[in-house]
């Protein structure tokens, strides 16, 4: 009961594509769609991506709170949220990225449909990312699905960066550069527009498609052996609970930092190929290369969490990207962007990996020492998103509010000098300082694998224990009878 098949992984895991799909295609092109194509100014543009993160990181507690307050349904209490959602969300993405006619309420247009957006995404993502916690009550089935859920998503990330950045790199070559470096809105055309239309639309038919698949081949279980005297326990005490508990915080404050990082990178990384290193013609295959790279080395990191631990396969993994990022800001050559790719594409995959892995073991340490509680899964996942989301959300307005600082001009083929500079900065010294921060951090995570192991022996015999009570009482029974 407790094995997963293997078309129930894969269906899993399918589901969790498009959200990667779209994540990857707002990373890598929104910023550079709202100030070259949108035009709308860099301040503008900083606060759109600011405040949509930040209230993107606000509505997962909220969801969260409300999902703690759903009734199971024939097809589960999760799945009703992700089915409900997705026509929505389809709607809003592609809105996302339409160029409006009128120009002065540009902004409010695009911070309206982006908040929409992540909105949409929240209730589609922190339910999903929960089921993990109802697929199986068995830690290796679980990291199994993970795996598989992780290899999927990447390789979504892959499909939206190939899809994005294929159908739009017309419009970003140096083809549309007049011989002087010009603000008249040479991007600002409608062929740029109508390529980006295209993409939306393809990524949304992705998100229908996937969706679908996940609904008719997985199946939400509940936790058949817990114990039979466990209630729901408020949000609020969850809540109260779930921020006391140490191994939580440690991972959470951990990855906070790590994200935090990957994200700089990926949406400053179009700009830099563009205006910093002369590689305006080559980004797209670059993305693709360090994202084939990351799907490529899932199975590779999987096997090795298994052998070494998920700890030692956290610190082996994240760090291996700074010291190709600052090659790539030294020496900005089409030979050694290629080279930084593939061997970014190790630690990609090791950051998306390790956090939702090491996550189910934090709630299992939980439900150790509160045996009797219930309904916490959701509170985990959506704070966890949150941290991480509202960080993100001030990393990236800050990155832009600097490009502003620095003299961003809008629409022009060439940057000057200061812009650069920030760009480099952004793309490199920055990124490894955060990523140092979340690794010193990682340092103090108390749930090595002796305490992993132990823990499910634990769980096990609890749940056994409940076998037992069971049997005896029905044994009882019949004796009565």
């Amino acid at each position: 009961e407790h094995c997963l098949k293997l078309e129930s992984k894969l269906c899993f895991a399918i589901g969790g594509a498009p959200k990667e799909v779209a994540a990857s295609a707002t990373a890598f092109f929104l910023q550079i769609y709202l100030l070259d194509i949108a035009q709308i100014n860099a301040f503008q543009a900083s606060m759109v991506l600011f405040i949509g993160k930040a209230w993107g990181a606000v509505t997962d507690p909220v969801v969260g709170f409300f999902i703690t307050k759903s009734r199971w349904t024939k097809i589960g209490r999760l799945m009703p949220w992700m089915v409900g959602c997705t026509p929505f969300l389809v709607v809003s993405y592609f809105y996302l990225w339409f160029v409006p006619p009128f120009i002065s309420g540009r902004f409010i247009w695009y911070l309206g449909f982006y908040c929409l957006y992540q909105t949409l995404i929240t209730c589609f993502h922190v339910p999903y990312s929960a089921l993990t916690m109802f697929l199986s009550t068995d830690q290796r089935e679980r990291d199994s699905a993970t795996a598989y859920r992780m290899t999927m998503e990447v390789l979504g990330t892959l499909v939206g960066a190939a899809i994005q950045g294929q159908i739009v790199a017309s419009a970003h070559t140096l083809k549309h550069c007049p011989p002087h470096n010009m603000t008249a809105g040479y991007l600002g055309n409608s062929s740029g527009k109508e390529v980006y239309m295209i993409a939306a639309g393809v990524i949304g038919g992705v998100f229908l498609v996937c969706t679908l698949v996940m609904f008719l081949g997985v199946k939400e279980r509940d936790d058949p052996y817990a114990p039979r005297t466990e209630k729901q326990i408020p949000f609020y005490q969850g809540f109260i609970l779930v921020m006391r508990h140490g191994p939580y915080l440690t991972l959470t404050a951990a990855f906070l930092f790590i994200t935090v990082a990957i994200q700089l990178i990926q949406s400053n990384f179009v700009l830099f190929c563009t205006y910093a290193a002369d590689l305006r013609d080559h980004f797209q295959n670059i993305v693709l290369t360090i994202l084939l790279s990351a799907v490529i080395s899932i199975p590779l990191w999987q096997w090795f969490l298994q052998r070494f631990g998920k700890k030692t396969a956290a610190f082996c993994g994240i760090t291996w990207i700074m010291p190709f990022t600052m090659m790539l800001v030294f020496i900005p050559n089409v030979v050694v962007a290629y080279v930084v790719a593939v061997s970014s594409g190790l630690s990609v995959a090791a950051s998306l990996l390790l956090p939702w892995s090491m996550l189910p073991d934090v709630v299992d340490d939980f439900r150790l020492a509160n045996p009797y509680s219930k309904g916490h899964e959701a509170i985990f996942y959506s704070f966890y998103v949150f941290f991480t989301k509202f960080a993100a959300g001030i990393s990236l307005g800050v990155s832009t509010l600097c490009l502003e600082f620095a003299g961003y001009d809008t629409g022009a083929c060439k940057q000057p000098a200061p812009v650069v500079y920030t760009l480099k900065l952004l793309i490199g010294a920055a990124p490894v300082a955060f990523i140092v921060t979340g690794l010193m951090i990682l340092l103090l995570y108390p749930i090595s694998e002796d305490v992993r192991l132990r823990n499910k022996v634990c769980l096990d015999e609890l749940r056994l224990s409940l076998v037992v009570i069971i049997l005896l009482d029905h044994w009882c029974r019949n004796i009565n009878m």
